[in-house]
């Protein structure tokens, strides 16, 4: 097998303690095949790890090349990191949604921001969601092939002629065909439905979830979230935001579905995001209600788990405190966080100051000036715009911010400004906490 015909994958990082490892395999080291197939992306390399036995073609940087015979067990990974997690080169959307956040967003970001994926391997890969339309038909018959699973599609709606208006693609109600191969090879699938006032509400919202449920069990779950409105909209299709009325016609569907699909099929199925319960200001549902959180990452059930959480971590809190085992890092802090989460983490915050009279903990709520009010996730929350909001005001000894307002794995805000410099405009020492109820006690105590 020549070098000049297979140049193979980069391999970044080995995993310690993993088969790659115990081979000797490095980074810097590029796999150029496995049992003397070509490895395309990350489709084919997942489909061939899974044997019990392979011989995997690793060329070393000066060009040797060594071959590796593995015994291992069914679906045991090999312990390798590669350079482009997909293998292959990313690919973009070729829609032109009428709901699209990248389309909204303001000129002079960093490009990265701007890019559109609709690669159906990144749903398998990384959870994020496809339309369908901008999928090969040799992906496609692969994922059939391989019985890659799960894979998500952002639905919208299965009205295939309002489909098409929505994505501004004539083949994307054709699309919808695709899901009926899925299904017919028993593809575990879920569902997102992005709503949009006036456009696929109402109606249109039920015949969805009607024709969606025909899909169980292989279609999992579906979640319903309200579009996001950015300020810069200008020239682009006229959408309204929901109010509390049309938040709790929109819930009322969606329990409805739920009653219905439990009593059929186990599976409360249809899914609300958290927005709709704040706009309705009616009550979060029972952990029960979310299935095991199947749609966690669509902000779906994520305050339910946070507060759980936090309530099991209390009480462990007045457990420790009643055994003398509680030592508070600081005796003034402060928190902020996003509109949508707001209420939740300040009556956290209460909860915890009750059985700790000597702490003070401040919450304050960043309004999103940088995309508009309309925006109140703490994910798309600026750095520019914490600092503006909480300059001069009381912070204390530490600063708390949610994870998800830097850039995976980075400490940059989506405006690119940094932690450090944050801490330096507001001269606070700022901790980064991560998502669990337990983290949010363990921060505000101070604990690693």
């Amino acid at each position: 097998m020549s070098k000049k015909r297979q140049n193979g994958h980069l391999i970044k990082e080995v995993q310690p303690g993993s088969i790659a490892a115990e081979l000797e395999i490095e980074p810097g080291d590029r796999l150029l095949a496995i049992n003397n197939e070509t490895i395309e992306d990350i489709f084919d390399y997942q489909f061939y790890v899974e044997d019990t036995y392979i011989e995997i073609l690793i060329e070393k940087p000066d060009g040797e090349q060594w071959i590796f015979e593995v015994d291992k067990d069914e679906d045991e990974d090999l312990g390798i990191v590669f350079d482009n997690g997909l293998m292959d080169d990313y690919r973009s959307c070729h829609n032109k949604c009428i709901f699209c956040f990248i389309d909204q967003m303001p000129k002079g970001m960093r490009e990265t921001l701007y890019f559109k994926d609709d690669d159906s391997r990144l749903s398998f890969l990384q959870g994020n969601y496809v339309t369908l339309t901008n999928m090969s038909d040799h992906d496609f018959e692969r994922i059939i092939k391989y019985h890659l699973s799960p894979i998500n599609i952002s639905f919208q709606t299965m009205n295939p002629l309002l489909r098409c208006k929505m994505l501004n693609n004539r083949f994307a109600g054709e699309a919808l065909k695709k899901v009926d191969r899925l299904y017919e090879a028993g593809i575990t699938m879920n569902g997102q439905i992005v709503l949009c006032k006036g456009v696929n509400d109402g109606d249109e919202l039920i015949f969805s979830i009607r024709e969606m449920m025909k899909y169980l069990p292989h279609l999992e779950s579906v979640s319903v979230v309200p579009v996001g409105l950015s300020k810069y909209r200008e020239g682009l299709y006229p959408l309204e935001p929901f109010n509390k009325e049309d938040a709790k016609e929109v819930l009322s569907i969606i329990h409805g579905f739920q009653k219905e699909a439990f009593e059929k099929y186990g599976t409360h199925f249809i899914h609300a995001s958290d927005e709709w319960y704040i706009l309705s200001e009616e009550a979060l549902p029972p952990e029960e209600n979310y299935d095991g959180y199947l749609q966690l990452e669509n902000g779906v059930g994520m305050l339910r788990l946070l507060i759980n959480e936090f309530q099991d971590a209390l009480e462990i809190l007045k457990q420790d405190i009643q055994g003398n085992k509680v030592q508070i890092e600081a005796k003034e802090i402060s928190i902020a966080t996003g509109r949508l989460a707001y209420r939740f983490i300040k009556e956290m915050a209460g909860e915890i100051m009750k059985v700790l009279p000597e702490l003070t903990v401040r919450v304050y709520e960043i309004r999103n000036d940088f995309f508009g009010e309309m925006i109140t996730v703490s994910g798309l929350l600026t750095g520019q715009d914490i600092i503006a909001q909480l300059k001069g005001q009381h912070l204390g000894e530490r600063l708390l911010l949610p994870q998800n307002v830097l850039r995976s794995g980075e400490d940059v805000f989506l405006d690119d400004v940094t932690v450090a410099e944050l801490e330096n405009a507001l001269q606070v020492k700022t901790d980064i906490v991560k998502s669990s109820g337990y983290d949010f006690i363990n921060a505000v105590l101070g604990k690693d």
